[in-house]
């Protein structure tokens, strides 16, 4: 969800997290050759933490090590039985993907997978998709920044597309282009278990939009959707818009720092008159003036889902946020919480309709980006010169 404290509180937590593992990596990662040899083998048989089982695993990924001529990662061995396997930052690279191959595919432990930021490249994609094919346990996927390239992403959807496991995937970073959108609508048209998708800082243009969007319109899985930080602008925006009016499952919706513009802004107002699940949409940046505020609202009027609005850092003005404000008025039924137009500045006129909107919805929180008070800031009035004694 947009803007929650948990969340933030959250995000400070897993990133003091991972500096502390970053801090303590050349103590984790072991020297390679010190795996081969028959004393570290004694060493796991007499520790006694391990059962059978992980025994044999094990041995079974040092092996796969050795194979693939790299380092063993000590941390995967003390986490390989935990639900949630953590090897972010760890410099594994395609041939260190290939060598978890053997020991993930089985595992039921694991329940989420995060390898953000591992240089993986197609290759390491492509390997790791054949777990993804078969594990049954593994849930949650983060294989963002990891410059996955076309086929390793066709790869990945191909893998999830036969396994309805996989209820959340982020692939966040990959220089993902048109190319992947098509393998990405395919996988939308069939995959009605993946709920969260995490597509954001890619290089998704218009043509992905026009791609993207009928396969949207059609899904009956996903509930959360991240588009942000990409190229999506003109036709495939307003195409994009449009697969909401259709879509009856997605709840938070995240488009921000694209290039939407009025047309875009349009299509979502017309949608937002049909689509009663939508609860969080994110439009903030998106080239969007006064003009496209006023359509947007068309749909507030009607719209009896929606909670969470925010258009921050768009060019619509007061007049466009005051445009906005008056058809949440308008609607009775409105069931918006929060409504932001950080970093926008408004007027007198603006404060005063905010006034009355909250006596009639005083859940509403309304942040802009002035006069953050009820009460105006008073004109400036420079002091008088301090008296120069004599």
């Amino acid at each position: 969800m947009f803007m929650k404290g948990p969340c933030v509180e959250s995000t400070k937590n897993e990133d003091r997290k991972e500096e502390a593992m970053v801090t303590e990596r050349p103590a984790e990662v072991l020297e390679a050759g010190n795996y081969w040899t028959t004393d570290s083998d004694s060493d796991l048989e007499t520790e006694g933490t391990h059962g059978l089982g992980e025994l044999i695993r094990d041995t079974l990924y040092l092996e796969s090590c050795q194979a693939h001529s790299v380092v063993p990662v000590s941390c995967f061995l003390r986490q390989a039985s935990a639900s949630e396997l953590n090897l972010r930052h760890r410099g594994l690279g395609p041939q260190g993907a290939q060598a978890l191959v053997s020991t993930l595919t089985s595992n039921p432990y694991i329940k989420r997978l995060d390898l953000r930021d591992n240089g993986l490249f197609g290759t390491g994609a492509e390997a790791l998709a054949d777990v993804l094919s078969k594990n049954s346990s593994i849930s949650d996927v983060d294989l963002s920044e990891n410059k996955l390239g076309v086929a390793g992403f066709q790869a990945i959807c191909r893998a999830l597309a036969l396994n309805p496991a996989v209820q959340k995937m982020q692939l966040a970073g990959n220089d993902l282009e048109e190319q992947a959108a098509q393998h990405l609508a395919d996988l939308l048209m069939v995959h009605t278990g993946l709920k969260s998708l995490d597509l954001s800082y890619n290089q998704l243009n218009d043509l992905a939009g026009e791609t993207l969007g009928p396969a949207l319109a059609e899904n009956t899985g996903l509930t959360e959707l991240n588009l942000s930080w990409n190229h999506l602008r003109g036709p495939g925006a307003v195409v994009l818009a449009r697969s909401l009016e259709a879509n009856i499952f997605l709840k938070i919706l995240d488009i921000s720092y694209n290039g939407f513009g009025d047309p875009g802004a349009s299509a979502v107002g017309e949608a937002l008159k049909a689509n009663n699940v939508l609860e969080e949409l994110n439009m903030s940046n998106n080239r969007i003036s006064r003009v496209g505020a006023l359509r947007l609202g068309l749909g507030l009027q009607v719209n009896q889902t929606l909670k969470i609005l925010i258009v921050s850092r768009n060019p619509i003005r007061s007049e466009g946020c005051f445009g906005l404000l008056k058809s949440v008025r308008n609607n009775t039924s409105s069931a918006l919480e929060l409504l932001d137009f950080s970093d926008i500045q408004v007027n007198r006129e603006f404060e005063e309709l905010a006034s009355s909107v909250k006596v009639i919805l005083p859940g509403l929180c309304i942040k802009t980006g002035a006069f953050k008070n009820k009460e105006w800031l008073p004109a400036f009035k420079p002091s008088p010169p301090a008296s120069v004694p004599k």
